[in-house]
């Protein structure tokens, strides 16, 4: 087996510069819809619910295929795939013409990207089984420190330099964390069967994943909820705090924030694997719900920063226990079939949550759309609870 460790670090590298990448230009998409020409708030919610939901869509779509794909050919060559294609894609960005362009650029992105789940997938195939909890958490820290830093800088250089910059650096980010990954990153990878097989054990195969479904609707439920106000999150900081450097602030707050996602992932994947993940996914729905009530009360950015940094850290910590779980639910061979299909569960949430936060958005206010994601994190305890009950218990 390749030493975990030193792959770990890696593939904690590689990450980092990703999510840096895109959380470099994508967060002030808002902003960016407005330098295009959409200023009228109501038709901005819904290029901005549009936008976010492209990418969900041809994300849940081809993220199985990606997965079935990953179990035969290697779970490397999947993470080499999403990063060199974004950074194809991501710098035609700043050369859209309008909207609709913006629009269809974010479906091709989605269709092509996943570096997390390709990340996850092969952390979790060169772990011992009993480090899986403290390797998917650690690698949960880089996505959140790599958000921390690639939206601090890029709401800099947004309100410095402009959004072509930042879009053309976004690719450029991207490109680094693949070859980086080339060079890196080593998989001791063998298919347990050809092409042919593995299609004739797809068909049969995909509807018998068991009490695993439990899960796989857990994640549909947590995507649901963790990215109900995202889209939204530039338009209450310009809200809270006006138009003046809202690029800058908006960059801030998510790169404080993210500062709370990085200890998430170290402390409440440790946690999962000494008490128990459903227990830890519990306690962080229960309190990731409450802290989104402030941010729709919010009417200073102080409070909008301590209600933030709270709520990610706990919604922080449930993709990790998520995956955590499905690891010691799944057989090793099989991995990249299950985690592609829980990215696609998480992102089929996405997809469900940016039209109803849209609407939402336009009917109730940007401040109603927070009150509803805090009841969905609610909704997730009693399902928790249900599918822990239908389970097999695993130590």
């Amino acid at each position: 087996m390749v030493h975990w460790k030193k792959n770990l670090i890696f593939v904690w590298l590689s990450q980092f510069l990703s999510l840096a990448g895109f959380s470099f230009a994508i967060p002030f998409i808002p902003f960016y819809m407005k330098h295009l020409g959409i200023t009228d708030p109501a038709e901005l919610n819904l290029w901005v619910a549009q936008f976010a939901a492209a990418g969900y869509l041809s994300f849940t779509i081809f993220s199985p295929i990606w997965g079935f794909l990953a179990d035969i050919y290697g779970r490397r060559v999947m993470l080499l795939r999403a990063n060199f294609i974004t950074a194809l894609l991501v710098p035609v960005m700043a050369y859209a013409p309008g909207v609709g362009w913006l629009v269809a650029i974010r479906f091709l992105m989605g269709a092509f990207s996943g570096t997390v789940t390709a990340a996850q997938t092969l952390v979790s195939g060169n772990t011992p089984y009993e480090k899986r909890g403290f390797a998917l958490g650690t690698l949960s820290s880089a996505l959140y420190s790599g958000s921390m830093a690639g939206a601090f800088l890029g709401g800099i250089i947004v309100d410095t330099f402009g959004y072509k910059i930042a879009f053309i650096l976004c690719g450029c980010m991207f490109l680094a964390a693949g070859t980086l990954a080339v060079v890196g990153i080593k998989e001791d990878f063998e298919p347990h069967m050809s092409f042919s097989e593995k299609m004739k054990e797809f068909k049969v195969r995909l509807p018998r994943f068991g009490p695993v479904w439990y899960i796989l609707l857990l994640v549909l439920i947590m995507g649901y909820a963790r990215q109900f106000d995202m889209p939204f999150l530039p338009i209450m900081v310009e809200k809270v705090n006006g138009p003046v450097e809202a690029p800058s602030w908006t960059g801030l707050l998510t790169s404080a924030s993210a500062i709370a996602g990085v200890l998430s992932g170290f402390i409440l994947g440790w946690l999962a694997d000494r008490i128990s993940a459903p227990k830890v996914a519990i306690v962080s729905a229960l309190m990731a719900g409450l802290m989104m009530i402030p941010h729709g009360l919010a009417t200073s950015l102080g409070v909008l920063f301590a209600a933030r940094f709270g709520m990610v850290f706990f919604a922080g910590g449930l993709d990790p226990v998520f995956q955590i779980w499905l690891a010691k639910c799944t057989p090793d061979k099989d991995r990249g079939l299950f985690f592609g299909w829980a990215s696609s569960a998480k992102t089929l949430g996405w997809v469900l949550c940016s039209v109803s936060s849209g609407a939402v958005a336009m009917f109730a206010g940007v401040r109603a759309v927070y009150f509803v994601a805090a009841a969905v994190y609610l909704l997730l305890i009693p399902a928790i609870c249900f599918a822990v009950k239908r389970l097999p218990s695993h130590k």
